[in-house]
């Protein structure tokens, strides 16, 4: 399952630390406690949206930017997680499919050197009588 708050909280410490900027600054310039932010970025508190424009302001980066990096991580989440599906619905069909005898899966094709030619049919063109 995908924790929203994680990823948020991922995509929120990814952009201050590229500003490589600390807890601290961000957390002062956003009005909101060190120990609150760092909840937020660790995914354990979720935010609300006016404490994720606060901090996004205090990060100068717009809040949809934020967002739509969170969509495309989770996404991409998402399809991983239908692959995966997929792949261990696969498997339990393959386990359950009935074995095929060895001998019969080993069957020799001998490869055709020539093409095969076609058969012409002559024809004898009947005698003429002498008239």
């Amino acid at each position: 399952m995908v924790l929203l708050r994680r990823i948020i909280g991922e995509a929120l410490r990814k952009r201050r630390r590229a500003q490589q900027r600390t807890l601290r600054d961000v957390s002062t310039a956003a009005n909101v406690s060190l120990g609150y932010l760092s909840e937020i970025e660790r995914g354990h508190k979720e935010a609300s949206s006016e404490l994720l424009a606060s901090i996004c302001e205090a990060l100068d980066t717009r809040l949809s930017d934020v967002l739509g990096e969170v969509s495309r991580t989770v996404a991409g989440v998402e399809d991983s997680q239908r692959l995966e599906k997929m792949r261990e619905a696969r498997r339990a069909r393959v386990a359950t499919a009935p074995r095929v005898d060895a001998t019969v899966t080993a069957l020799r094709v001998r490869p055709l050197t020539h093409p095969p030619q076609r058969r012409v049919r002559h024809t004898v063109p009947e005698a003429r009588v002498a008239a």
